[in-house]
């Protein structure tokens, strides 16, 4: 695909998808901006080259309907900081009033429009839609990795009726990283894969064994693999239907001569609570009544000695439920250990994020990856529709 810095910007409405579905508080205050700040070196770029920028983003999950507490409102103040000028607030992304606003646009203005998704044809993909959107635009650019694994109007239909559509610096450096540790990595490659359910990313554990030498598995999905070794794994999160397909990744991991690591021990609880009595235990000795909440210190040990000789490691998933402090201390021991390795480092996935930004390890990061289900599709192996739609418009096929 073409990127921004390939296309001409002066005097020409610019029209942006970005990721902006950040947290709000009851007040509706940002408690992170993270991913507006990652899409300013593209907004700075195409003012200093003397765009109109016109701005769209969905946040939250209004479902086709106007939710005021969802609304962008919000984070146009917060870009005006950050920018340090006016951001025009448009209360709609379609219609005469958007149209008015972007007529009146002088180059070096920045508007952004309401929530996509305060209209139902978004995430239908629907062409009309896509088309009003388009109306707006002389170049269309998607920023918005984190959306890349939607087929949605304001990043897939959209392209079809743009004179010109690129990705923009966000989207160029997301798929860049990918890349690199994908599909031509410094070895050992090293994939750590946590969270709680398999059934969420077998298809990346399908895919990451071939390309993996170590594979280290944690969190809750890991009692799934350790009760098809056998193991008792008490009140522990399992997936029996699922218990099949981790034997058929463990006999992979062997024909392939991946190394593969699972917990050894576990802190384990009668109940996933901040007050829970809490033991660590040996995996075999694992007490049928309570349940695994995160893993213990010589599973850490054990994970950072075989993180030792990496030359790039890839993250995706917490090692335990974090968000409670007793079980919170593996994914925290980890996040040091992968930030004080001797490789480049590439985490994806919100709740890692969140894991890694607590351990206070985010700048000893390479990289930290603004999209979680379009991260962990890519580590799937499948194509991102985001993606495609822009690789189309390249080679003359939208």
């Amino acid at each position: 695909m073409k990127y921004i810095d390939e296309v001409d910007l002066k005097g020409k409405r610019v029209l942006f998808r970005f990721d902006y579905n950040v947290p709000l508080d009851a007040m509706q205050n940002i408690t992170d901006d993270t991913r507006i700040r990652a899409t300013l070196p593209t907004i700075n770029y195409a003012l200093d080259e003397g765009a109109k920028v016109i701005i769209i983003s969905h946040l939250g999950r209004p479902k086709g309907q106007v939710k005021p507490e969802l609304s962008l409102a919000p984070v146009a103040k917060r870009l005006s900081r950050l920018l340090q000028k006016e951001v025009k607030f448009v209360g709609d992304c379609i219609g005469e009033e958007v149209k008015g606003q972007v007529a009146s646009m002088k180059p070096g203005d920045v508007v952004l429009l309401e929530n996509l998704r305060f209209h139902p044809e978004e995430e239908k993909n629907d062409e009309g839609f896509a088309r009003e959107l388009a109306s707006l635009a002389d170049v269309y650019v998607d920023d918005a990795f984190g959306n890349a694994h939607r087929r949605h109007a304001s990043n897939v239909a959209i392209t079809k009726y743009v004179p010109v559509s690129v990705g923009g610096f966000l989207m160029k450096k997301e798929l860049n990283y990918f890349r690199r540790i994908m599909e031509n990595p410094v070895r050992p490659l090293v994939a750590i894969i946590g969270g709680s359910k398999v059934s969420g990313k077998i298809e990346a554990l399908v895919n990451l064994i071939k390309k993996v030498d170590k594979m280290i598995i944690g969190g809750g999905m890991a009692f799934t693999f350790l009760k098809a070794q056998g193991y008792e794994v008490g009140r522990s999160l399992v997936e029996d239907d699922l218990i099949p397909h981790a034997l058929e990744v463990m006999k992979t991991a062997q024909q392939l001569r991946v190394k593969f690591y699972l917990p050894v021990d576990c802190v384990m609880a009668e109940k996933m609570s901040p007050d829970a009595e809490t033991k660590i235990v040996p995996i075999q000795e694992m007490n049928s009544h309570w349940m695994g909440l995160d893993i213990g210190p010589a599973t850490i040990t054990l994970f950072t000695e075989a993180l030792a000789n990496a030359k790039t490691i890839v993250w995706n998933g917490p090692m335990g439920v974090f968000e409670i402090d007793a079980f919170s201390r593996g994914t925290s021991a980890l996040a040091h250990s992968v930030a004080n390795s001797y490789a480049m480092t590439v985490v994806g996935g919100g709740d890692t994020d969140v894991a890694i930004h607590r351990a206070g390890e985010s700048d000893k990061i390479t990289y930290i990856s603004t999209g979680g289900g379009a991260f962990l599709e890519l580590l799937e192996g499948k194509e991102l529709p985001g993606i495609a739609a822009l690789e189309a418009c390249d080679r003359g096929d939208a």
